[in-house]
Order: structure tokens, then C-alpha cells, then sequence
């Protein structure tokens, strides 16, 4: 097959390409700031105009699109602004080139997140039956817009005119994959430091998916032409956060971790550019549609995932 990757130069693409390509796919970057990467092609675009770059959309087997800023940083009203606008305009943009395409993509993967659903820790948020946030009482207010990020997300995608084309939208939990950059080199970092302990108390669900799972799911989804619209990509095992933390801790044999109230856990969050949403959220997401469809998870529990991860980045604590 061959695959376009709209904003495919970030974490998750860097692997996600790698991956597709060592299967044997032909994998097509679209990179504000292309770079040379073995096996796959890098091709400009800006995110938001028509340019050369449509030709690559046109005849191709399959859109991944991952385009958008990355949501670690500081939640400021500028940078939700670019947030919503990366998102929005880039979808727009590849839903504009497929629709002009001779041939179109039979399938579009798009980008999607699993802060679609409402902080809450009762049940949990699958597609047919979970709660779509934004109106919830007791949470900061900017919280609100996150979801309204999402949901113009996947409504660009939606209101693409591209009747040839299946649509999938990819509601997709943290990612933990064992490159640096990402969430989990993060998080190893913390407990390392003696900072692996509850957050805010550590009620809040934590919904992940290891980054193996994400590439199977990917490709699962290529091929069931069956399935479209959202798709949660999220184990089938989400934990409270304290109970996450406990379990990475014990993978790197660390006894202990310093709790944070959340006062301690906004300056830390200051301290790194980072956000408070990424750990106050309560994000409570199963896959619902993946398994109703058979798909098998490889890393279903977050203790053998987190013990695959620090075997695999090559960083588990002797001892």
C-alpha cells in the first residue's frame, strides 16, 4: 500500500512510518520541515493551502493524518488558538485533496482524542454509549475548550465531501511508546526522580495504549472496510492514576513516590511547559468498537506494558 502521512514527523508518526515501512508499505510524510529518513519519502506541505503536495494524496491507498500542534504545553489562550487552528485547518486541507483527487483514498485515518470525553470517574466512555465533555460542572474553564477542539476536529473530517472515501476518526488515549519525546520517557523520568506517587489523590482514570497496539490497530483498520467514524484507540484496561503510577514504579522497582496535591502538581506542570489537564482529567475510555470487531490486544494490562516499555527503551532500574 501505499500510505500518506499528513504531520507524520512527530512521535507518533516517526514510529508509526517506520513501522508501516519495514512491513513493506510505501510511506509519504507530509512535514512543514521535511528531513531525511530512511525508506521514506518526505514531502512539504504548510498544513493549510493546496500545493504539489496533493499529488500525493491522489491515487494513493491510504490517509493517516496526524497533523496538529502538540497539546504539551502550557494550555495559554495563543497556543489553544493554534491548537484548534493546526487541527481544523489541516483536516480541511486534506479533506480538500481528496475530494479534488481523480482517485481517491478508499480509507482516511484521522487524529483524534480521547479528552472528546467528559471528565468523570463512574463508568466507563466507549463510542456507542460515553459522554461527550464540555458542559461538566467543577472543572476549569479552558477544560471546555479542549473538547471543542475535538469536536471541531472530527467535524472537519465529517463534513468532508468525500463520498468515495471511508472516515475513521481515531479517539486515541496516551500513547506510550519507549522513544524519548513522549509521554512515557516522561513518566519513567518522574518515578526516577522519587515524583511517582498519586496526583491530586489519584482518582482520575488514566486511559494509554502502548504504541505497538496503536500501529496494530492502525493496520486494523486499513482492512475492515466494514468500520468508520470514531474509534477509540485505548486499552481495554484503563487504571486510576495512582494505581498507574504504583504499577510503573514496581516495573523499575522503586518503592516509593512523593504525592503531589494540586497546587504542587500546577508548578510542576509550569516547570516543564507542560498542562494540568494531562493529569487532573479524568479520562475513563475503552475500545469498545475494536473489540466488538476482534481486534486482540497485545499489551491489554499496563504492567506488562510498562515492563515491555522499559525492556524495549533499554532503561529498566537494576537492583
Amino acid at each position: 500500500m501505499r500510505i500518506v502521512i499528513p504531520g507524520g514527523a512527530g512521535h507518533i508518526g516517526e514510529f508509526l512510518g517506520r513501522d508501516l515501512a519495514a512491513l513493506g508499505h510505501e510511506v509519504v510524510v507530509l512535514s512543514r520541515r521535511p528531513v531525511a529518513v530512511p525508506g521514506i519519502r518526505q514531502v512539504r506541505w504548510d498544513g493549510r493551502t493546496p500545493g504539489p503536495w496533493t499529488r500525493e494524496i491522489d491515487g494513493c491507498d491510504a490517509v493517516v493524518n496526524l497533523a496538529g500542534r502538540s497539546v504539551s504545553c502550557r494550555y495559554t489562550a495563543a497556543n489553544l488558538r493554534e491548537m484548534m487552528a493546526s487541527r481544523i485547518d489541516s483536516t480541511r486541507a486534506v479533506g480538500a485533496a481528496i475530494a479534488q483527487a481523480a482517485s481517491p483514498p478508499p480509507v482516511w485515518l484521522q487524529m483524534s482524542t480521547a479528552t472528546i470525553y467528559a471528565h468523570r470517574f463512574d463508568r466507563a466512555n466507549d463510542e456507542a454509549t460515553g459522554e461527550i465533555g464540555g458542559a461538566e460542572p467543577g472543572v476549569p474553564g479552558y477544560w471546555a475548550y479542549s473538547v471543542e477542539i475535538a469536536k471541531r476536529w472530527e467535524a472537519a473530517q465529517r463534513e468532508a465531501d468525500t463520498p468515495h472515501t471511508r472516515k475513521l476518526a481515531l479517539r486515541t488515549a496516551i500513547v506510550m511508546s519507549p522513544g524519548r519525546g513522549g509521554a512515557f520517557h516522561a513518566l519513567r523520568r518522574m518515578t526516577q526522580l522519587g515524583l511517582g506517587g498519586p496526583v491530586a489523590g489519584g482518582r482520575q482514570w488514566l486511559s494509554w495504549i502502548h504504541g505497538r497496539d496503536l500501529v496494530r490497530a492502525v493496520r486494523f483498520l486499513l482492512d475492515r472496510p466494514e468500520l468508520s467514524g470514531p474509534v477509540n484507540l485505548a486499552a481495554p484496561h484503563p487504571l486510576p492514576q495512582r494505581e498507574f503510577i504504583r504499577e510503573l514504579r514496581a516495573a523499575q522497582r522503586i518503592p516509593v513516590g512523593l504525592p503531589a496535591t494540586r497546587w504542587m502538581a500546577e508548578l510542576g506542570a509550569f516547570a516543564i511547559r507542560s498542562d494540568t489537564e494531562l493529569l487532573l482529567k479524568s479520562r475513563r475510555v475503552v475500545p469498545g468498537r475494536l473489540l466488538a470487531a476482534g481486534f486482540e490486544f497485545d499489551f491489554p494490562d499496563w504492567p506488562s506494558a510498562a515492563a515491555d516499555l522499559l525492556r524495549t527503551s533499554g532503561q529498566r532500574s537494576a537492583g
